[in-house]
């Protein structure tokens, strides 16, 4: 009798900690990861101001994510934070092109459906990011490019820019120096002859299980006019799957979009032929030439992925575990 007792009492015991257990298990914080890059390239002269707008974009997304946003919605306000910045080669600090305009290009896309909107050769939106979102949203299209691009911006409501807007200093003096060659001692004009892409990119997990991506840029300086890289191609620059993962790319335009990078770095892990580090680092290491981009990427399990072969590549992570980081060189 003494013994059943017992047992019914070890059974008591045990399934109270049973429950127990699961409510600890229950309030558990929900997981969620991202990812931010300013572009893979050359060193900074004064690396301080790329960094802390990287910080506060960082800070921004991971605070939303821990909320309960969407990633969706993480990686579009994250990318437009970073659109806004001058330091970057993406809306407000774009290139010129060879005539010494702007065409800016930016991608979006949702890894729930693998629905995308993408914008080519825009001039008159302040934010293109935005109005990638609205193509994915408001049209049965996915890409939108030129003057077709510019006069749905104009249509959707986005917030509108003058070409005077992008013309910051340093990207004025770039293109002057570019177009007529002359000696220049300013140090920070002088380290810019180093390639230094500048496209800007967000990857993100939210809580609820679903990862986007979102990737933005002012394309290569003195491009020619209509030149299209891989920021606004879904696949080459920017992917997104639940079932996988969801990446960002940045570097040489035509390079990704000849080896199709970021789906395929997706691809090899649906096929089981590699994990989420090792399918960034064939493409970086052992498929591109070295000094020719970086990649970041945020897997389904939230595993976060920031490589490249080039001198620098500002980025940052952030997750559900208290991770942090903010670094622009090696």
């Amino acid at each position: 009798m003494l013994h059943c007792k017992k047992q019914t009492l070890r059974g008591v015991l045990l399934t109270l900690a049973a429950l127990c257990g699961g409510a600890a298990r229950a309030e558990e914080p929900p997981r969620y990861a991202i990812a931010i890059h300013g572009g893979a390239g050359g060193l900074r002269a004064d690396p301080a101001p790329v960094k802390a707008v990287l910080e506060r974009a960082l800070r921004t997304g991971g605070d939303l994510l821990r909320g309960g946003a969407a990633s969706l919605d993480v990686v579009q306000q994250v990318v437009q934070l970073l659109e806004d910045a001058p330091e970057f080669n993406a809306g407000k600090g774009s290139v010129f092109t060879a005539e010494g305009r702007h065409e800016l290009d930016a991608s979006i896309m949702d890894g729930r459906d693998r629905s995308s909107g993408a914008v080519a050769g825009v001039r008159v939106a302040k934010n293109p990011v935005a109005v990638a979102r609205l193509v994915m949203t408001q049209t049965r299209h996915a890409l939108l490019a030129g003057g077709g691009a510019d006069a749905f911006a104009r249509s959707s409501g986005v917030e509108l820019a003058p070409p005077e807007y992008f013309w910051t200093p340093r990207r004025r003096r770039q293109w002057r120096e570019r177009n007529a060659p002359a000696p220049d001692n300013d140090a920070a004009a002088a380290v810019d002859n180093h390639p230094h892409y500048g496209t800007v990119g967000c990857v993100a997990l939210d809580v609820h299980g679903n990862v986007a991506a979102a990737t933005s840029t002012g394309g290569t300086a003195g491009k020619l006019p209509g030149r299209v890289g891989d920021s606004p191609l879904v696949g080459a620059g920017t992917w997104a799957d639940n079932a996988t993962c969801a990446v960002s790319c940045t570097g040489v335009g035509e390079l990704f979009i000849r080896g199709n990078i970021a789906y395929d770095i997706a691809a090899r892990q649906a096929y089981g032929k590699s994990g989420l580090a090792e399918a960034a680092h064939y493409h970086l290491h052992d498929s591109l030439a070295p000094g020719t981009g970086g990649v970041i990427a945020v897997g389904a399990d939230g595993r976060i992925v920031l490589d490249f072969n080039t001198q620098a590549m500002p980025r940052g992570a952030a997750d559900a575990s208290g991770r942090f980081e903010v670094r622009v060189g090696r």
